[in-house]
């Protein structure tokens, strides 16, 4: 082995040393003992005939709309909130949260058009890469759509679809929070802000109100304060006119449920290590789960942040764009067991097709078997029923045992699995509205 090799890899061997914390048997225990209790009802109001099935919880997806606009209003006013459609683009949830007085953020035409013929009045329209047809869609409803450029060229763009439809078009600005890596493809560097808010003032058909930053998927509120604290920095130099015309600053989403990310061996900084040194990545056995902090906690900070440095700059109205934190509750999968070859192995009526991605290879959820429920874990490679290996629902399941024709659960498959799945080999699931 040549020798420059060798402090690589004892570095990495060091820094196995530092785990992912594994997670506590009690917070397993409890969570399987809650959704043993809320999958037992489901299936009393289920046609056992029509598994799989997707299962929307309207009950649970209003309350934990409710918990965020609770814990946000007390400490922000005036204060908007938008739901993140792309992490769960199923019609019914938009309704829902609609119905809960939230507005709507769509990142595509399709998104925009269901936005639409849900009677949504109230959307912001994000994401890069906006085509032409989309932007004229946008500026066509101007008066239900903020648009969130993304780039100089697509206000250029945009000012052109707005004059073809002889619309004035509400906009905002997305302000890149990492200049280096992939994240740089969104938005413009925060030091262009004023430049572009120039550009913007020339553009006769388009009309400048706000800012957008989104810092993504944080456990804890520390990104989006850091950046709030970056943004005041770049608007104490801004013109005061320009700093007038801020209506609005939307901080985005990316809040993580209070459970954290749960995650197999092999999703661990550690497990992957393992693999690359040519070991087992670990016991499939041995779930290690990273926690996030209460919601409650990310808008005491946040109001605070927003307080102490934007407040005394603009007084400017406060968004929000939750997804994950939204909609992971609220939908569930509902498969059988239709195959057991031997007591370590079952093959199941869904293939995971069904979430989009080879998820739980590394993402850890608990299987259940309302059949034979029990709140002990035990291993059995549950699989799925697609032609490929990668076909993974866990390496365990909660239960007393497991058999043909019982019936499992895998829960809290609401954000980011439904609007991922793919027309693969077998047919999708249903969505059953509870």
């Amino acid at each position: 082995m040549p020798s420059e090799i060798i402090p690589s890899l004892e570095r990495a061997r060091r820094l196995l040393e530092t785990r992912t914390p594994s997670l506590d048997v009690s917070v397993l225990r409890r969570f399987a003992s809650e959704y043993f209790e809320r999958g037992r009802r489901f299936l009393d109001r289920l046609d056992p005939v029509c598994l799989p099935v997707y299962v929307l919880d309207c009950e649970a997806l209003s309350h934990r709309a409710r918990q965020f606009m609770a814990a946000f209003s007390q400490v922000l006013d005036p204060v908007s909130f938008y739901y993140a459609v792309k992490s769960n683009n199923y019609s019914g949830v938009s309704e829902i949260l609609l119905e809960n007085g939230f507005g709507l953020d769509v990142s595509s035409g399709i998104e925009l058009e269901m936005a639409l013929a849900l009677g949504a009045r109230d959307i912001v329209f994000s994401g890069p890469g906006k085509t032409e047809g989309e932007l004229v869609l946008a500026a066509a409803h101007s008066e239900s759509v903020v648009v969130l450029v993304d780039s100089f060229t697509e206000l250029e763009r945009l000012e052109k679809a707005a004059a073809a439809c002889n619309r004035v078009v509400s906009i905002g600005v997305r302000l890149t929070t990492q200049p280096t890596g992939l994240w740089r493809k969104f938005g413009i560097l925060p030091e262009a802000l004023a430049d572009f808010m120039v550009q913007a003032a020339q553009s006769p058909h388009l009309r400048m109100r706000g800012l957008q930053f989104h810092t993504s998927w944080s456990l804890d509120p520390g990104n989006q304060v850091a950046f709030i604290e970056q943004l005041a920095k770049i608007l104490r130099h801004l013109q005061p006119s320009l700093r007038r015309s801020i209506e609005f600053v939307d901080i985005g989403g990316g809040y993580w449920p209070e459970a954290g990310e749960w995650l197999q061996p092999a999703g661990t900084s550690e497990g992957r290590l393992r693999e690359a040194l040519g070991e087992s990545p670990g016991s499939p056995e041995l779930h290690h789960g990273i926690e996030a902090v209460p919601i409650t906690v990310f808008a005491q900070a946040i109001g605070e942040a927003v307080q102490k440095h934007l407040r005394p700059l603009v007084s400017a109205r406060i968004c929000l764009e939750p997804g994950r934190w939204i909609s992971n509750d609220a939908m569930h999968l509902f498969i059988r067991v239709v195959d057991k070859k031997g007591s370590g192995l079952v093959i199941t009526d869904a293939g995971t097709n069904a979430v989009g991605w080879e998820r739980f290879e590394t993402d850890y959820f608990p299987v259940l078997n309302l059949s034979r429920p029990a709140l002990t874990e035990k291993p059995c490679h549950v699989l799925g029923s697609l032609c490929t290996p990668h076909d993974v629902w866990g390496y365990t399941y909660w239960g007393s045992g497991i058999e043909i024709g019982d019936i499992l659960m895998v829960p809290t498959q609401g954000a980011y699995t439904y609007s991922l799945r793919q027309h693969f080999i077998k047919p999708l699931p249903e969505v059953v509205v509870l």
